[in-house]
């Protein structure tokens, strides 16, 4: 059991890492091949912090272990808010001001709203998850529109995503972290799940429960550092971005893929329990973020409320 729990916290270490060397890879070669810096911030750079959830997604579906993809993407998404969110909040209190981000946040109710959809019979379907992906590429577009044709060419979250772009990157340097992240992602979320399959039948634990806690938590480590670097640099909108833009790929492109690979029921907790408290994270950030009359601070008495209620929460499944 402790090989099992040593592969487990390599895998993540390692699964973070890949992650990490093949956005950076992928993001300076867009760039050298002449890409705008903004399609490659909203996409390429934006969704790397979504790939290690992707990677577990498809090998737990590989494994027949749905429930573990459901719960990584349902954990992941309450992880976001109420730990991510809630701890950086605590270093540092958070100002929302673009605009762009106030036109995602109803984008996150709805996609939530239709993940509680799909479950609410306890079956996930392959014509769901491609009704996700339909979802996915959809936002993906329309997000590229609505900031290239943004009036407010001074939004925050414009200049502080093309500004994660890595520059003056050679094309071989590129090539070769980009090889190195493609080999390593699947390696390292193979040994991952493995290693956590091992000790849920150690533990007696649900292949749901693994994946809502462990495997979630490790999985939204990117998310936590790049909001806190985002904050710490005083990119307050680019911190709150990430965690809203990794929660919507979550749902519409990561969760897609368990539908997609291994169609199956899902364990009934996920409908009665777990999907409501990721919809109720969704609506705790918005009512935090948004005020009408402008600006919005989320301070660090918020910070510390999200983060007792994330370990109230695990307290209450475990």
């Amino acid at each position: 059991m402790l090989t099992s729990f040593a592969i487990l916290f390599l895998g993540l270490a390692a699964l973070v890492w890949s992650a990490d060397r093949f956005v950076f890879g992928a993001a300076a070669l867009a760039k050298n091949f002449g890409v705008p810096s903004l399609i490659i911030g909203l996409t390429i750079v934006a969704m790397g912090s979504s790939a290690p959830e992707m990677m577990v997604a498809a090998q737990a579906a590989l494994a027949g272990k749905t429930d573990t993809a459901v719960g990584n993407v349902v954990g992941s998404n309450i992880t976001n808010v109420l730990l991510v969110l809630g701890a950086t909040a605590l270093i540092r209190p958070l100002t929302v001001s673009s605009g762009i981000l106030k036109r995602e946040m109803p984008i996150l109710i709805i996609v939530s709203l239709s993940a509680w959809y799909i479950f609410r019979d306890n079956y996930f379907s392959f014509n769901e998850a491609i009704a996700l992906m339909i979802g996915f590429v959809m936002f993906i577009l329309g997000l590229i529109y609505i900031t290239k044709n943004n009036t407010d060419n001074e939004d925050p979250l414009v200049s502080e995503t093309c500004d994660e772009i890595p520059e003056g990157v050679k094309t071989s340097k590129a090539v070769f972290w980009l090889i190195i992240g493609m080999i390593m992602l699947p390696v390292s979320s193979g040994y991952l799940v493995d290693a956590a399959v091992d000790i849920a039948k150690y533990f007696g634990m649900s292949d749901l429960l693994i994946g809502l806690t462990i495997i979630a938590i490790g999985t939204s480590l990117p998310e936590l550092a790049a909001s806190i670097a985002g904050a710490m640099k005083k990119e307050d909108d680019l911190a709150l971005g990430n965690i809203i833009g990794s929660n919507i790929f979550n749902i519409l492109a990561v969760l897609s893929i368990g539908g997609f690979i291994h169609p199956a029921t899902i364990d009934s907790a996920v409908s009665s329990r777990d999907i409501y408290v990721m919809l109720a994270a969704a609506l705790i950030l918005v009512v935090m973020s948004l005020n009408i009359k402008g600006m919005r601070r989320i301070n660090r008495l918020e910070g510390g409320v999200l983060v007792a209620a994330f370990f109230a929460y695990l307290y209450f499944i475990i």
